[in-house]
């Protein structure tokens, strides 16, 4: 990513000096009677300036939880969909929140990158703020964690081959899983993603759903996964 510098421009207010050197002549002449001019009146104060109030944006990304025994619906590209308040794997629903207008109108992220907007109900979302975001350089195969805007960890990662990359976008983590109670195959845990595979391998029958699991960091191997090693697996699993 290009840094940013900032241009800074000095303005400098010179006084000119006024006046000038004569040679030494004959005295003046006397002076004529001056008529005193009118008093002008006293300049008026100068008016305060206005203080206007900003308020600062809070730190991190909005997060709205759909809670317990509620449902929204998702309007997106001209559609219309019913969410539960679980995912697939019985996670808590959750949405990253883009803008907020008035009426309790939400704008979030969608799966596979995509946006929608959800108009909610009084009580339907338990709001947060979520600090930690997961950025993925697949060309380098690295994996940034971000707090804020500090670096606390990279972590090399496997990614998809050729024939089955891994998607690009902005994703969430929707559900963080014991990689036992599924397959040896994924390790110790399992992050999944809001993102699917399109270039599923023929016979596939793993499902399209991509997920960070344990696996070979060795390269571009996978069907579209990231994996990770344990260690940094158990690091992300934190709360």
């Amino acid at each position: 990513m290009a840094r940013r510098f900032g241009l800074v421009v000095l303005l400098f207010l010179v006084v000119p000096l006024g006046g000038s050197m004569r040679a030494e002549s004959a005295p003046p002449p006397p002076a004529s009677p001056v008529r005193a001019a009118k008093a002008k009146p006293p300049p008026k104060p100068a008016r305060k300036p206005r203080i206007r109030h900003v308020r600062r944006k809070a730190p991190g990304t909005l997060i709205a939880r759909v809670r317990p025994g509620r449902e929204v619906l998702v309007r997106s590209g001209g559609e219309v969909t019913r969410v539960s308040p679980r995912t697939e794997f019985g996670s808590p629903q959750t949405f990253a929140v883009s803008r907020v207008l008035p009426g309790r109108r939400y704008r979030v992220l969608l799966p596979d990158s995509r946006s929608g907007w959800i108009h909610a109900a009084p009580g339907t979302f338990a709001l947060s703020r979520a600090r930690i975001t997961l950025d993925v350089d697949l060309s380098s195969r690295l994996l940034r964690v971000h707090r804020g805007n500090r670096v606390t960890r990279v972590i090399r990662v496997g990614t998809g081959a050729p024939a089955t990359p891994t998607p690009i976008g902005r994703f969430t983590v929707t559900d963080k899983l014991d990689g036992a109670a599924y397959s040896p195959v994924y390790g110790c845990c399992i992050l999944a993603l809001s993102a699917h595979q399109t270039h599923l391998p023929a016979g596939w029958t793993g499902g399209n759903l991509i997920a960070i699991h344990g696996g070979s960091t060795a390269g571009a191997i996978s069907n579209g996964c990231l994996h990770a090693a344990t260690a940094d697996l158990r690091y992300l699993m934190r709360p």
